[in-house]
């Protein structure tokens, strides 16, 4: 499995909104949802709109870890997720898959491809279904500096493992590298 980094950039993040949403409001959804909640790819693809519905938390068992989750929904994602959601029933995924007409969702690697289609298009590199959870962290991190916090929300064994896995060691590594010069 290739490393793959966040999309530090905002104005990135925003041309990658701008290209998803012309090819797919489901791919924009997707992007949307998993750089505003940090949910992994798998959960993701799981959720229902009931799952969402008139909702302030997303409640669900991570497939991972297998423990139970709860993540606050903000304001900007609740009105997201009822502008996409308006005309679904309860029982829909989310993330429907075209090929079985919405009684399956996406798998894993649709995902990865339609990330990495729109990633192309901006000359991003190193992009993954982790860069959604990845830029969740590192814009929650560049935001709040509490890493213990996002390590909470990450469900880490220690802040090194989050600092890390969000690329804020490499950024640190890269600047020490670009003041460096005998």
């Amino acid at each position: 499995m290739k490393h793959v980094q966040p999309i530090r950039d905002k104005n990135k993040i925003y041309k990658m909104k701008k290209i998803l949403r012309s090819k797919s409001y489901r791919n924009y959804f997707l992007f949307v949802m998993g750089i505003n909640s940090g949910l992994r790819i798998s959960d993701m693809l799981k959720l229902k709109v009931i799952d969402v519905k008139d909702k302030t938390h997303i409640t669900i068992n991570e497939k991972k870890t297998g423990k139970l989750k709860r993540f606050k929904i903000n304001i900007s994602l609740q009105g997201e997720i009822s502008e996409y959601i308006w005309n679904k029933n309860d029982y829909d995924y989310l993330f429907p898959s075209k090929k079985s007409v919405g009684k399956e969702p996406i798998k894993r690697v649709q995902a990865y491809y339609i990330l990495n289609q729109a990633a192309r298009q901006l000359g991003l590199h190193e992009i993954g279904t982790h860069t959604l959870r990845k830029t969740f962290g590192y814009h929650f991190y560049q935001e709040t500096k509490d890493v213990a916090l996002l390590q909470t929300i990450f469900n880490h064994s220690a802040p090194s493992m989050t600092l890390r896995y969000i690329g804020i060691n490499q950024d640190i590594i890269d600047s020490a590298i670009d003041d460096f010069c005998l």
